[in-house]
């Protein structure tokens, strides 16, 4: 059909280049300037916006799927407005047959121990990312994990929040989102050492492929975290490389040479910071800044005023 998105390539060139001109509706070969198709077809609404407000009003698709709902959000919901389609609000029967109807709902909702485990666990995976302000796609990362754990019958003798702390632990080293497991527990109200004990029991039990954590992504977040400038950045970034260069990284945590590369920059660029500041915001002790900074020094015969 004339003006479909099949149209791959020029007729007459064979190139793939093509270009849409929505002011003569044209579909045009970008080479040698062939009218491919005369009819451009259009397959957006047939409504406009101009905010987005009546963006939503207008729109007449539903929200998208999530696995962070345990019905993946294909379920409809009895509002709490207790109003009428008109904005009239309901007279008190009618407000007592609307909570009733909204309760049996809710409760048809969930049937089963498993589906209201699913739906509180996935509500904790919720209120963890966002105490992380964590983007969509680790909590989506995180929801299927935990499902995959159920299915697995996993959770039997573990608490829902130290599995769904491990499993957002597990997305964000997947998603390449830097957060520690420190943090991730404190969202989760538990201890750092009931969630690397799930870590470690999921990752064994799940087999999942978690890559390695890059020290150049803690840098990002210790310079924001320390208000500190670009140039800093740059050279923290500049002595990492080098660092990998020289195999300096190797058995050596990543937050613990981020923060010593962020130490010597700042030092470097006359941006004062204390190693206790640099500490307290990379979660790790004095003493492992201290480590890695003499090391860094030694190698690259850095002459850095204390």
């Amino acid at each position: 059909m004339e003006g479909s998105p099949q149209i791959k390539e020029c007729p007459e060139c064979r190139k793939t280049d093509l270009i849409q001109d929505y002011e003569a509706g044209e579909l045009v070969c970008e080479h040698c300037g062939f009218v491919i198709s005369p009819v451009l077809l259009d397959h957006g609404p047939e409504w406009r916006a101009f905010n987005t407000e009546q963006r939503e009003k207008r729109t007449r698709a539903g929200a998208p799927l999530t696995w962070a709902i345990h019905d993946r959000g294909l379920s409809t919901i009895i509002g709490w407005s207790d109003r009428d389609v008109y904005g009239r609000k309901l007279k008190p029967e009618q407000k007592a047959q609307v909570f009733r109807l909204r309760k049996w709902h809710r409760r048809s909702q969930v049937s089963g121990s498993t589906q209201r485990n699913l739906a509180y666990a996935l509500s904790e995976l919720t209120k963890v990312a966002y105490k992380l302000n964590l983007p969509r796609n680790v909590l989506e990362t995180a929801s299927m994990l935990y499902r995959r754990i159920v299915r697995k019958r996993l959770i039997r003798g573990r608490t829902i929040q130290g599995v769904a702390a491990a499993s957002i632990y597990m997305a964000c080293r997947q998603c390449n989102i830097i957060r520690t497991l420190e943090e991730v527990a404190k969202a989760a109200n538990i201890s750092k050492k009931e969630g690397g004990r799930n870590y470690r029991f999921l990752l064994r039990r799940l087999q999942n492929k978690v890559p390695p954590v890059d020290p150049h992504n803690h840098i990002s977040k210790f310079i924001n975290h320390l208000s500190l400038s670009g140039d800093t950045e740059t050279l923290a970034i500049q002595i990492i490389d080098l660092a990998q260069e020289l195999r300096l990284t190797s058995g050596r945590g990543p937050a613990g040479i981020a923060a010593a590369a962020t130490y010597i920059a700042s030092r470097l660029t006359g941006e004062q910071r204390t190693q206790g500041d640099i500490a307290r915001t990379a979660h790790v002790t004095e003493v492992t800044i201290r480590n890695r900074y003499k090391e860094l020094i030694k190698k690259f015969s850095i002459n850095v005023s204390l």
